[in-house]
């Protein structure tokens, strides 16, 4: 393949990259955005592959294995990975991703045919390209793999909040600096090695301490920002590369991360700082304290299948707002089939969907989507929340703190200012959970004691099917 060809390729494939981001903004459009994007991404190999910068004769059986391999990898989450291990999946493929940019930051800095005729000036200028391109893919690397333990759960959702980890923090960027200084001083390889090993391990460290230090209720923000770092890690690749493509993909992912990222954040009414800064969130799970001037006051009404089956048929507007929990019941099957048989009774049933609601961006409307939900009845918090003092149900399958009252009426709680969805204001609500444990934030819920609110303890999946056999019967 010629270089006008290939060129030609590349500007093909970012085309239908951005074609791609722009079909997966919207529900209906998702499947066109995959399509797009796999498209995208089939032109861009073949064009790399065939290229005029690669000895096909030398090359060919190390391509193939390694696509065999990554294929084959790739075809084996698929099918096994569930949708409830999708977030801490996502977590682990940035982590791929950011060791890919370390490692080919070293190839490129050892290997002497890999940095070209270079004039002194755009020799620096490269080896500047080759140090933050392995400083972001080092920290996207171990800050991922902390990220999938968490998601996990093999590593637990509490801050670790280090005295002075700011100047810990600083003193690290300051480090690196340094050593970025010598290091494009180095008379040699060998003596570059060095600064560019200490700076990893720097970096390395930095992640881990930067994820550890963020609790269990800002890693939706978590995943969205490690996808910023991935496509930047992929950037600065592409500039290690003199790869085109690379650095506009990375571009694209970078700032459409970044960007999701600040939407999380204003979701939360939390700022970018303050959650790499961390010290939000416990991990959740805790059950709620007893005592305590800040806990709520009240007793708790239980409800059985039975009779919310019986306040769903006598409804006329029914609003129910997913969770983790839902997901991890993965009853979200069992809900359409209630919302099917509701809907074809007459009773005008909807979704409210909490931009933070599970462990990752979309998460909720990639499972409602899975079970064939219409998305014309999926609403976003700010488009439904104004609608529920004119709901007879409005029913929590595993969600805790994102129809948090205290966030309103609470300005000492952690997650006071945070936008919630307002489901205390329907005629009725109702929480199912599986016992009176707090939230992902670890913030008891003052929501249970309210007056017009039932709790249908339980596993998720099987009292939703014993709702919707009452509701046949």
């Amino acid at each position: 393949m010629s270089a006008s060809l290939a060129t030609v390729s590349y500007i093909g494939a970012t085309i239908l990259f951005i074609l791609s981001l722009g079909g997966l903004s919207n529900p209906e459009s998702s499947r066109r955005g995959n399509l797009y994007g796999m498209i995208g991404m089939t032109i861009a190999v073949l064009a790399t592959v065939f290229g005029p910068r690669v000895n096909l004769a030398a090359a060919l059986p190390w391509i193939i294995g390694s696509m065999a391999v990554g294929g084959s990898v790739g075809i084996f989450a698929a099918r096994k990975v569930q949708m409830t291990q999708m977030p801490e999946l996502v977590a682990l493929m940035h982590s791929l991703v950011g060791l890919a940019a370390a490692l080919v930051g070293y190839a490129n800095y050892i290997d002497p045919g890999a940095a070209f005729q270079l004039t002194s000036a755009e020799k620096s200028i490269h080896e500047t390209e080759i140090y933050i391109g392995i400083l972001i893919g080092a920290i996207t690397f171990s800050g991922s793999i902390i990220a999938f333990g968490k998601l996990s759960g093999k590593i637990g959702g509490k801050p670790m909040l280090l005295p002075g980890r700011h100047f810990m923090n600083l003193l690290g960027l300051l480090v690196v600096i340094f050593f970025g200084w010598q290091f494009l001083h180095s008379e040699s390889v060998s003596a570059g090695m060095i600064p560019l090993a200490v700076m990893t391990v720097i970096a390395l460290l930095f992640g881990i301490h930067m994820v550890m230090a963020i609790g269990g209720a800002d890693m939706p923000v978590v995943v969205s920002m490690l996808n910023s770092y991935s496509g930047w890690a992929a950037a600065a690749t592409g500039f290690m590369l003199n790869n085109d493509l690379l650095i506009v993909t990375g571009a694209l992912v970078g700032s459409s991360g970044a960007i999701l990222s600040y939407i999380m954040c204003r979701a939360m009414n939390r700022n970018f700082i303050s959650v790499i800064a961390g010290g939000f969130g416990t991990g959740g799970g805790t059950p709620a304290a007893a005592s305590g001037d800040a806990q709520p006051a009240g007793e708790v009404t239980a409800i059985s299948s039975v009779e919310t089956a019986e306040l769903l048929r006598e409804s006329k507007n029914v609003i129910i707002v997913p969770g983790y929990g839902m997901a991890v019941a993965q009853a979200q099957h069992t809900v359409f089939e209630i919302t099917k048989y509701l809907r074809e009774k007459g009773v005008n049933v909807r979704f409210g969907i909490h931009p933070v609601a599970g462990r990752m961006p979309g998460h909720m409307n990639v499972l409602l989507a899975e079970a064939k939900v219409p998305y014309d009845i999926v609403m976003e918090m700010d488009e439904i929340n104004a609608d529920f003092p004119d709901t007879d149900v409005a029913m929590v399958i595993g969600a805790n703190d994102i129809v948090n009252p205290a966030a309103q009426d609470d300005p000492n709680s952690p997650i006071a200012g945070m936008p919630v969805l307002e489901v205390w204001k329907a005629k009725t609500s109702i929480v199912m959970k599986r016992s009176m444990a707090s939230g992902y934030a670890g913030v008891d819920n003052p929501l249970f004691y309210k007056e017009n609110n039932r709790m249908l303890f339980g596993d998720a999946k099987k009292m939703l099917d014993e709702v919707l056999l009452a509701l046949k019967t």
